[in-house]
C-alpha cells in the first residue's frame, strides 16, 4: 500500500466577516485552489484559528469544504480536543459531514501530566474510536508538548494512524521518524521553511499555512523535487523564506490573511482576541508577495 497523504496541502484559513464565519468566502477560496495541483485541504488547523471556532461553525466549514472541493482533493480536519472522549466524538462528527482524515494534536491544558504513557493511551484510543484515519499533529509551539519520535514510530504501527504532521521545525526529529516508520505511513512537514529538506529526507509532502498565499511556489518546490531538479527546487525554497518568515513568525495569521487579500483570495480579518495587522506592516507584506510574482 502506498502513502495515502502526498503532495502539498494548504492549511486553510477560516474567513470571517466581522465576528461571523464567512462560508461563501470559504467556498470561493476553495474553488480557486481547485484549479491548482494541490493534494487537498486541511480545515481547522492552527492556521484556521481552530480554537476560536465553535463546533457548529466547524461543521458548517467542513460540510462546505467537502461540497466545494474537487472530488480528487482530500479534506483533512483538525479534531484535537482536550479529552479523549471529546476528540473521538468530534472526529466522528466531522467525518459525518465530509472529513476524510483527522489531524489530531496532543491535549495540552494539563501538559505536566501528558507523559509518554498518557499520550500513547490517548492516541491509541482515538485511533480505535475514529471512523477515519488520523494524522498525528506535533505542534510544540502551540501545545508546549512534543510527541516524542519513538512514540510516533510506535503509534505508526496502528492501522488507523496514517501519518504525522510535524510543525516542530526540527529536521533531526523529522529524520529520526522517517527512517523508522512503515512504508505506508505519511510524514508531512508543517513548516514552509523546510519543504525541500523534508522531501530529501523521505517526507511525503507538506501541510502549509503559507500555501494559502503562495500555493504555486509551494507546488513548484514539490514538483521540481519529484522531477529530480533539486537545484531548481532549492532556489524556489529559498525564495519562499522571506514571506514565510513574515506571515508565520513576525506577524502571524493576520499577515497571512492580508497576503491572501493581496493575491486575490479572501483573507479578511482574524477573530478576537487576535488583532488585525498593523497598517504599517501592510507595505512589507505587499512587497514580499509582489517579489514572488
Amino acid at each position: 500500500m502506498g502513502k495515502k497523504f502526498q503532495g502539498i496541502f494548504p492549511a486553510l484559513t477560516t474567513p470571517f466577516e466581522g465576528e461571523d464565519i464567512a462560508v461563501p468566502r470559504f467556498r470561493e477560496n476553495i474553488a480557486k485552489f481547485n484549479q491548482l495541483g494541490l493534494a487537498g485541504f486541511v480545515i481547522l488547523g492552527s492556521t484556521g484559528e481552530c480554537v476560536l471556532v465553535s463546533d457548529a461553525e466547524a461543521e458548517r466549514l467542513v460540510r462546505a469544504a467537502r461540497e466545494t472541493a474537487a472530488p480528487e482533493k482530500m479534506v483533512i480536519v483538525g479534531t484535537g480536543q482536550e479529552s479523549t472522549k471529546l476528540t473521538i466524538s468530534f472526529t466522528n462528527r466531522m467525518a459525518a459531514v465530509g472529513a476524510e482524515a483527522a489531524l489530531v494534536r496532543a491535549p495540552s491544558y494539563y501538559k505536566a501530566k501528558m507523559t509518554r504513557d498518557v499520550l500513547r493511551s490517548h492516541f491509541l484510543a482515538v485511533a480505535d474510536g475514529a471512523r477515519i484515519p488520523i494524522i498525528l499533529y506535533n505542534v510544540p509551539a502551540n501545545t508546549g508538548l512534543t510527541i516524542d519520535a519513538e512514540l510516533v514510530c510506535e503509534l505508526a504501527a496502528h492501522p488507523n494512524v496514517a501519518g504525522l504532521k510535524d510543525s516542530s521545525g526540527l529536521m533531526a526529529y523529522f529524520g529520526s521518524i522517517v527512517s523508522h516508520i512503515p512504508e505506508d505511513f505519511s510524514c508531512l512537514v508543517g513548516s514552509g521553511f523546510s519543504i525541500l529538506p523534508a522531501l530529501v529526507m523521505g517526507g511525503s509532502g507538506a501541510i502549509l499555512a503559507v500555501a494559502n498565499a503562495a500555493p504555486e511556489l509551494c507546488l513548484d518546490i514539490y514538483s521540481l523535487f519529484k522531477e529530480g531538479k533539486v537545484e531548481e527546487a532549492s532556489k524556489r525554497q529559498l525564495s519562499l523564506i522571506p514571506l514565510n518568515k513574515a506571515v508565520m513568525e513576525t506577524y502571524g495569521i493576520a499577515a497571512l490573511k492580508y497576503a491572501m487579500d493581496v493575491r486575490g483570495y479572501y483573507g479578511g480579518p482574524v477573530r478576537r482576541p487576535l488583532l488585525p495587522l498593523a497598517e504599517t506592516a501592510k507595505p512589507e507584506i505587499e512587497a514580499l508577495v509582489k517579489a514572488l510574482q
